[in-house]
């Protein structure tokens, strides 16, 4: 079950106790709203599995819809809102960093919040869980590889302007540096840019072999296909470490020539328990669905992981959630995982584009 935030904000204290509201914070609007379908259909299916399976600890899993794509202090205000009412017990959900930075501060350790996105690493707010990749597995082993089979270390980063695409900037200087490479130029751009035009000037003439795109959903699409209607695809690899299916759809195969990722999930990794989940997705959703991708997948990641955790504790009790949660290990699409300080060890693949799907290359160390 899901329904909007606005229908349960005057939901009554004393609602009944057989159910876990769980506050879905995801993007509905904004460069990353792209994702926000399958992200709500992967965390719908999470939650129905669940309540086939009685429930977690005998409660029904409901979903409330929050707009993870609206501004952070708004954000922010709605989550508050439906933990001071006792509408949610708990929140979950893929959003940019710069939403999740101003939402774990307001929830301030009252409930469990599960972040599903991969980011830059580095949160130690207290109750806050993680599923989501990070730079030392994610960008790090990926710049060696480049490194080592192509032999690219020169690189031009371009990403969005906040926290995100900054802070992970900073972290491939410092895996450059180990690997004798080095960045040629780096550039931010405002959230929703249209027209990347000075950017691939910049690009052009910044002599370097690969461009390190740090960019959000559509404003990634538009990149691609600005890079590609300017040439640069034809002497120039770009890695993004957040770019998925809904990506390369609106991309279009034209423009996703020496396009190539890092993830922990791919539907096309063909292993029992990916291709169990993608069977699942779309018996659920139907051949219509929203694409299957490692962002949506996450959600379906988030719930999950909310749910063994309240078992694994006996209890939605924060203290008790937090002192159980180390070396938590279930099964999951992306494989076998295990919770280490509070965040998700999993494996983490490198895939090049074809077209509109991902060839997947190996994993990585």
């Amino acid at each position: 079950m899901i329904e909007k935030a606005s229908v349960r904000l005057g939901a009554p204290a004393s609602r009944a106790r057989d159910a876990l509201d769980v506050a879905l914070v995801i993007p509905l609007q904004g460069p990353a709203g792209i994702f926000g379908p399958s992200c709500e259909c992967c965390a719908r299916l999470a939650a129905e599995e669940v309540n086939a399976a009685s429930g977690v600890l005998g409660r029904e899993v409901r979903l409330v819809l929050v707009d993870g794509g609206a501004r952070p202090e708004q954000v922010a205000a709605e989550v508050d809102a439906l933990i001071s009412g006792g509408v949610v017990d708990a929140v979950a959900g893929w959003h940019i960093s710069a939403v999740r930075e101003v939402v774990a501060p307001r929830i301030d350790g009252r409930v469990p919040y599960v972040y599903t996105a991969l980011y830059e690493g580095g949160e130690r707010s207290p109750g806050v869980f993680l599923t989501g990749e990070t730079p030392n597995r994610q960008l790090r082993p990926a710049l060696r590889w480049f490194a080592s089979e192509l032999d690219i270390r020169r690189w031009t980063i371009v990403g969005d302007d906040y926290v995100w695409p900054r802070s992970s900037a900073r972290a491939a200087h410092r895996y450059l540096r180990e690997l004798g490479g080095e960045v040629c130029d780096e550039m931010y751009v405002p959230l929703g840019t249209q027209d990347f035009g000075p950017v691939l000037a910049r690009v052009a003439a910044s002599d370097c072999e690969a461009v390190l795109m740090l960019l959000i959903g559509q404003d990634a699409v538009l990149f691609n296909r600005a890079f590609t209607a300017a040439g640069l695809d034809r002497d120039l690899i770009r890695f993004s470490s957040l770019i998925e299916e809904n990506v390369l759809l609106a991309t279009g195969p034209e423009n996703t020539r020496g396009l190539m990722t890092s993830a922990g999930y791919f539907e096309d990794l063909p292993t029992a328990s990916g291709l169990d989940f993608a069977a699942a997705y779309f018996r659920r959703f139907g051949p219509g669905a929203p694409v299957l991708n490692s962002l949506g997948e996450s959600c379906y990641e988030g719930v999950r992981m909310l749910t063994e955790l309240l078992r694994r504790a006996g209890g939605t009790d924060l203290r008790r959630i937090q002192a159980t949660a180390e070396g938590l290990e279930y099964e999951s699409p992306r494989g076998t995982v295990q919770i280490r300080d509070r965040h998700l060890e999993q494996r983490v693949f490198l895939a090049a584009a074809d077209g509109l799907q991902w060839d997947v290359l190996q994993q990585l160390p």
